[in-house]
């Protein structure tokens, strides 16, 4: 009677396999997602030893000469192309305009010295920007990243009003709900199309925007508590950076991913064609 029940209850060998294959695959997708963020990773280190290590010379000052040979390294090992590391420069200096703008409005600061700071802006701090490029850039290549139905014009358009947006809510009614209602709509059959070991898989493009810009938001609160650069709110003791920034970072992930898809598109590993999606079973 025991034996029977136990075989009763018993898990069917398929359930068993299907279990296993899954977690495989989640196994291989973390450690895509691991390689992809190298570069992050790496400008977190650099970030986390100047807190601890001594320095000759001041730390953001240090930390620029860190993201220069860091970038060269990633050139030389082939971890970037010559073409990524161009758009990941471009990021760079996308990412210093805004800070230029936002530092002297008063919405972050960086307190330490350094000599090169302009207007009270670190030149390291483009390299927090370049970061995300460079993990979209991997992404591209590790994932064998493919897009489906994508809307270059109105999907262009919004990035740059969301850009746009960063400096204009300053002075004008803030237009950041406007714009993310826009992405989801122009985006709603926008598939991204990725690989992991031998299966293929597809995700709403937007969704992946507002994963992005979840785990750069989570990025965003170690930064802080490393001193990378600090709100307002932090200057007597460091606080959690608040929600809201999420949604800031999936409209600058938008813009990101278009910068990165016209490069793409160029290698030939970017299509806006309608497609079918390939099959999502898992390996047997």
């Amino acid at each position: 009677m025991t034996g029977i029940g136990a075989a009763a209850v018993a898990p069917p060998l398929p359930v068993l396999r299907r279990a296993g294959s899954a977690a495989a695959q989640l196994l291989r997708f973390a450690w895509l997602q691991v390689q992809c963020c190298l570069f992050a990773a790496a400008v977190f280190a650099g970030l986390a030893v100047s807190t601890a290590v001594p320095l000759p010379l001041p730390r953001y000052d240090a930390l620029l000469v860190y993201g220069l040979v860091l970038t060269a390294v990633f050139y030389l090992l082939r971890l970037e192309t010559g073409r990524e590391v161009a758009v990941i420069f471009g990021f760079h200096l996308v990412g210093l305009a805004l800070e230029l703008f936002k530092v002297q409005m008063g919405s972050w600061s960086y307190p330490e010295e350094a000599w090169t700071k302009v207007a009270g802006v670190p030149l390291y701090s483009g390299f927090m920007y370049a970061a995300v490029g460079s993990y979209i850039c991997q992404a591209f290549r590790r994932f064998d990243l493919r897009i489906n139905s994508f809307p270059w014009v109105p999907a262009a358009a919004l990035a740059v009003a969301a850009y746009a947006n960063f400096y204009t809510h300053h002075y004008l009614p803030d237009m950041r709900w406007v714009v993310a209602a826009g992405f989801v709509v122009v985006l709603w059959r926008s598939r991204v199309l990725f690989t992991v070991g031998r299966c293929r898989y597809a995700m709403p493009l937007s969704l992946s925007f507002v994963l992005i810009g979840f785990f750069l938001w989570v990025a965003e609160n170690a930064a802080t508590l490393l001193g990378a650069w600090q709100y307002p709110d932090q200057s007597q003791i460091w606080q959690m950076v608040h929600v809201g920034k999420w949604g800031s970072w999936a409209l600058l992930v938008s813009l990101s991913f278009v910068l990165v898809a016209a490069v793409k598109s160029q290698e030939g590993r970017f299509y806006g064609g309608a497609g079918a999606v390939p099959s999502v079973e898992p390996p047997r």
